[in-house]
């Protein structure tokens, strides 16, 4: 059972199929899993693994109120001071 802050990467290797979930610890491993997601579907497309593809992926937070009605769920990450949300944006403007 995921707890409220706990983060996840979510990916679909191919839309429309339903994405799998990866648990991560931070942002910054979030950022990097969805790099090597992202490189190794593109390196299995350029070497005829894998036809045509369209995939995606995304950082999600597990929150208090998912839905506006008080319920627990995830939710896609974004930055709760500035609202960035884009977790390698995010973490550009952190480490500079």
């Amino acid at each position: 059972m995921a707890n409220y802050g706990d983060l996840r990467v979510w990916w679909i290797p191919q839309i429309p199929m339903s994405s799998f979930n990866v648990p991560i610890s931070s942002l910054e491993e979030g950022v990097k899993l969805l790099t090597v997601l992202a490189d190794y579907d593109l390196f299995q497309f350029e070497n005829n693994i894998k036809p045509d593809y369209s995939n995606m992926g995304g950082i999600q937070r597990f929150v208090e109120d998912s839905d506006g009605d008080g319920n627990p769920g995830w939710e896609d990450w974004y930055d709760l001071e500035t609202g960035e949300d884009d977790p390698e944006e995010y973490l550009k403007t952190r480490n500079v």
